[in-house]
């Protein structure tokens, strides 16, 4: 009757955290870790002349998952170059915090240009993303993600990749791991930058506008035959 009544609070719990535990570093760890590897190795392959092409690919990580793996590998690559700083390495963290940016201050700028495609949670979440996303908190864009992932992606990563690409080509640099427009004494061609993420922010809001208002079209009911149409 005692194992009975413990296995529900203790037993059960501890087996099923150790056989996931198991899963998570057998057969689910290994092969991200393998793949982390070998994205960083990429990315390194794309330092030097193909400084724009790397903003690019990562403008794109960072705003793909958004806190997700791909996001840490970009992040992570950034900030292992911080360890040994030279100007290469400066130019990346720029255009990683850049990027992360994006996405919470696009969602932000469409719930406020355009209230009616988003619901009520929708437009609040969006009064928050300004902070997170001046912040360098990507993940202020994820609920916007999880409801609309199919035009909400693809378009943040539109303008992260426009805004990776521009902070390396401007040629910005930053010295710090973390804190958004908060570390701008930090940022090497601080005017420059703050376009660049202006620019991504306003490609990824058009995006988002653009592909809701035509799902919004499409979706409208067509007026019952016979019904009167007014002037």
């Amino acid at each position: 009757a005692t194992l009975r009544g413990i296995m529900p609070v203790l037993v059960i719990p501890l087996i099923a955290s150790a056989v996931v535990g198991f899963l998570m570093f057998i057969v689910v760890g290994k092969p991200i870790a393998a793949l982390q590897s070998a994205l960083t190795d990429w990315l390194n392959g794309l330092s030097g002349s193909n400084a724009v092409i790397l903003g690019v690919v990562l403008g794109l990580m960072m705003c793909f998952d958004m806190g997700g793996p791909l996001n840490k590998v970009a992040y992570a690559f950034a900030v292992g170059g911080l360890a040994d700083p030279t100007d290469g390495s400066l130019k990346v963290m720029a255009a990683v915090m850049a990027a992360g940016m994006v996405p919470p201050l696009a969602m932000a700028l469409a719930t406020t240009v355009r209230k009616k495609l988003f619901t009520k949670t929708e437009r609040e979440n969006g009064r928050a993303a300004w902070v997170l996303g001046a912040s360098f908190i990507t993940e202020g864009a994820i609920p916007f993600a999880a409801a609309d992932p199919l035009r909400v992606i693809p378009s943040v990563m539109a303008g992260g990749a426009v805004t990776g690409a521009l902070s390396m080509a401007f040629g910005c640099t930053l010295r710090a791991p973390h804190g958004g427009i908060f570390v701008v004494p930090l940022i090497g061609e601080p005017f420059l930058y703050l376009l660049a993420i202006a620019a991504g922010t306003l490609v990824a809001t058009a995006l988002v506008v653009l592909l809701k208002g035509a799902r919004r079209t499409v979706t409208a009911p067509a007026p019952e035959a016979g019904a009167e149409v007014t002037g």
